[in-house]
């Protein structure tokens, strides 16, 4: 047993033995008017989210389904020990190779066979249990956004063939991330290795149709510049295959940025506007507003309503990125 670094946000954490390790099989292997609109655009549900059923037709890639993974939360294995809930992911690296399009494939480095990794969610409170198997060929690892022991910071490599159990508190509460922390780490996250982590707070947020943007890019022939971009995973996806939102329904967006290459990108919605809660570690918005910038794996929640049906943009401001892939519609229906 190795002893670990306390916080007081921070119980214990143990380190698991190889015979520990072993037990688990991981080691060696017609519209209104403006003022009704302006009223949609403000209303706060009352009622259980509606969400939109997945379309039957929504297109596959290399076993990775975009619009599933749009309202894909993985709330892990739930179990309770002493008295607290526990939630146990398992996490596997991979390499394999995605088609970008109909003339461009690229050979990625993933978490579960799937670029962007799963999104992870728990609430503040609850102990993780992250079982990391390398699988990938290369030695990875899983570095946590949040609050953590140093002995499960992920920056330490594992190897091919080997695993670690990454355990710690959720805290704090808030939109973070997980990346691999391998060096060169900008090639290790453009490559693929990276994913969502969501804290709630202890009390819930208000109803609404949870919705998930993780925009990355990706650097097609090693120059350090990236040639395609995309949401969740697939270049232009969402322009193909429209997100359904109903009409007036709260829609609570968690966007990640993990653009590498790009000191920063913006996000902006068409014809309307968003409430910005920063970093998903407020629960009071700090503006309003079209258009946000947002670093390397800076991240935020954004809330809006859509009072008109039809179909509506989404993309980066930058034309060069958005018309390289990243960009999408959200069909609003009634």
């Amino acid at each position: 047993m190795t002893d670990l670094l306390k916080s007081p946000a921070i119980k214990t954490t143990r380190h698991l033995s190889r015979r520990q390790l072993l037990q688990f099989g991981l080691v060696g292997a017609g519209v209104a008017g403006g003022a009704i609109a302006w009223q949609h655009f403000h209303r706060q549900p009352k009622v259980a989210a509606r969400i939109p059923p997945m379309p039957a037709d929504a297109v596959t890639v290399n076993n990775i389904n975009p619009m599933q993974i749009v309202r894909d939360f993985d709330y892990g294995t739930v179990t309770r020990e002493n008295g607290r809930t526990v939630r146990e992911f398992r996490m596997e690296a991979n390499t394999s190779i995605l088609q970008l399009n109909s003339a461009v494939s690229f050979n990625t480095w993933n978490v579960n066979n799937r670029v962007p990794g799963p999104t992870l969610r728990a609430t503040e409170g609850d102990r993780i249990r992250v079982i990391f198997s390398n699988k990938a060929g290369h030695s990875h690892s899983l570095h946590f956004h949040g609050v953590h022991p140093t002995e499960m910071d992920g920056i330490k490599p594992v190897r091919n063939g080997a695993a670690f159990i990454y355990e710690f508190d959720a805290y704090p509460y808030g939109v973070h991330l997980y990346h691999c922390h391998v060096a060169p780490v900008t090639r290790h996250i453009g490559k693929g290795l990276y994913g969502m982590f969501i804290i709630d707070p202890p009390n819930p947020r208000p109803p609404a149709d949870e919705i998930i943007l993780i925009m990355g890019g990706y650097d097609l022939n090693d120059d350090q510049k990236n040639e395609l971009y995309a949401f969740n995973g697939i270049p232009n996806y969402y322009m193909e295959n429209p997100i359904t939102i109903y009409q007036n329904q709260l829609i609570r967006l968690y966007v990640l940025n993990m653009i590498e290459y790009q000191a920063a990108v913006t996000f902006h919605l068409h014809a309307n506007f968003f409430d910005v809660y920063r970093t998903g570690m407020t629960l009071t918005p700090s503006e309003k507003t079209d258009v946000i910038t947002m670093g390397v794996a800076e991240r935020h929640i954004l809330e809006f309503t859509y009072g008109y049906k039809g179909k509506y943009m989404f993309h980066p401001h930058q034309d060069a990125i958005a018309e390289a892939g990243c960009m999408g519609l959200f069909e609003i229906i009634a």
